[in-house]
């Protein structure tokens, strides 16, 4: 069975100038970062399906984008593989505390326990010290430096959203926020009615901002409940382009009523598959 280093050989020899693959010898990291995402949500779409059959495939392909970096970095001299998992350790155990009360990975831990909310308390702390030492101008440290701008636009508001909370900018509870989703959707509608097109993507943008607040607070992940309505979307969409197949109709010639009526049955469908279940 192959192990670490035979990874870490086969992607030396990827990379070979002399006998490599001229793909991957073309390859940067700016080339390779479409890859890296690409594979992150196939991880977290195997597992959203259940399908732990191929979880371990969808695993090693995410694997192989740190390995792809590292063996990057390691051409220019910045750093190895070996370098990647000191430093993710490190980190670990400086923010676990409560499970290396010694700063030692491999030192007994004592027996004390903690509340889950007095640990993450400790791991936002331990979080923010780090940001401090990174911080070039300590003065312009903010809570938000280390939100990742590439992230996906709704997970990356619930960061902003969360970390502006630990200092008290938020609202108590959820309802508040609905009220806030109506005051959003009108000003949507009066950005409408005046023809503005710059003022309505500005009023939009506000207002899934907002709706990803209200996920927030009723505890859901907004990301992921977006997969899963376009999920349920493309189900329902397939359902009426075999219902036309069948029926020797192109899509193309029905009315929004007819296709509405096939939706609604597909709807159907799969509340009743639910309840056979």
């Amino acid at each position: 069975m192959y192990s670490l280093p035979d990874l870490l050989y086969l992607m030396a020899r990827l990379r070979d100038p002399r006998h490599g693959c001229p793909w991957d010898l073309k390859q940067s990291y700016a080339t390779i970062v479409p890859y890296t995402i690409e594979e992150a949500y196939e991880v977290a779409d195997t597992i959203e399906r259940g399908d732990f059959e191929h979880l371990q495939g969808e695993l090693g392909d995410l694997l192989f984008q740190v390995i792809y970096y590292c063996q990057l970095a390691r051409e220019e001299g910045r750093f190895g593989f070996d370098a990647v998992v000191d430093g993710i350790t490190r980190k670990l155990v400086r923010r676990h505390p409560h499970v290396f009360p010694d700063g030692d990975l491999y030192g007994v831990a004592d027996r004390h326990s903690l509340e889950e909310a007095a640990v993450k308390q400790r791991w936002e702390a331990l979080k923010a010290e780090e940001r401090a030492e990174k911080a070039e101008v300590p003065e312009q440290l903010s809570l938000l430096d280390d939100v990742p701008a590439a992230l996906p636009a709704l997970s990356r508001a619930v960061k902003l959203q969360k970390r502006a909370a630990q200092v008290g900018f938020d609202w108590p509870e959820a309802l508040p926020v609905v009220d806030k989703l109506r005051e959003e959707l009108d000003e949507v509608l009066e950005a409408m009615s005046e023809n503005d097109p710059e003022a309505v993507a500005e009023e939009i943008g506000d207002l899934l901002f907002v709706v990803t607040n209200l996920a927030r607070h009723l505890k859901v992940d907004p990301e992921t409940a977006l997969r899963s309505a376009n999920g349920k979307f493309e189900r329902r969409f397939r359902f009426i382009e075999q219902a036309l197949r069948e029926a020797g109709r192109p899509i193309e010639d029905c009315t929004l009523e007819e296709l509405d009526t096939l939706w609604s049955e597909a709807k159907r469908q799969e509340k009743d598959a639910l309840g056979c279940g």
